[in-house]
């Protein structure tokens, strides 16, 4: 697994855990940059989930549009932290190609998630993928 992968199955990690506790993933992540108890914080891991939080109100809204018969409160907290994470790098990281995030976030939901979340991931993501330029223009 190269280094984006693992810095994105943090991330997801964090969003996850701050989902379950109620809390703010920045202030989780920032809680253990420097802590002797856990590993070091990836730098692309913190560009995540800050990323992820400084646009979580634009993602959730895309994603309720886009994810046919699901409401972001019914989702499994995994899969939508994956998808959080897929749709930030779809919009806003210049660096990572469309087919690349998409790729990256169903293999997240192969790893850590449902036998169908993987085609439900993809689906979702596929959908805004499609309009990805458009959306581009507007942020």
């Amino acid at each position: 697994m190269g280094a984006r992968s693992k810095a994105r199955k943090r991330a997801v990690d964090l969003l996850f855990e701050a989902a379950v506790r109620g809390s703010d993933p920045v202030t989780i992540m920032a809680d253990r940059v420097g802590s002797p108890d856990v590993p070091p914080i990836n730098d692309y891991t913190v560009a995540l989930v800050e990323g992820i939080s400084s646009h979580r109100t634009r993602i959730d809204e895309l994603l309720t549009e886009h994810a046919e018969g699901w409401s972001l409160a019914r989702m499994p907290a995994v899969d939508l932290a994956v998808l959080r994470l897929g749709l930030y790098e779809l919009l806003w990281a210049q660096d990572v190609p469309d087919a690349v995030a998409i790729d990256e976030a169903v293999q997240l939901a192969k790893s850590l998630s449902t036998d169908d979340s993987p085609r439900f991931i993809n689906g979702v993501l596929g959908r805004i993928a499609g309009i990805a330029d458009r959306l581009r223009a507007t942020l």
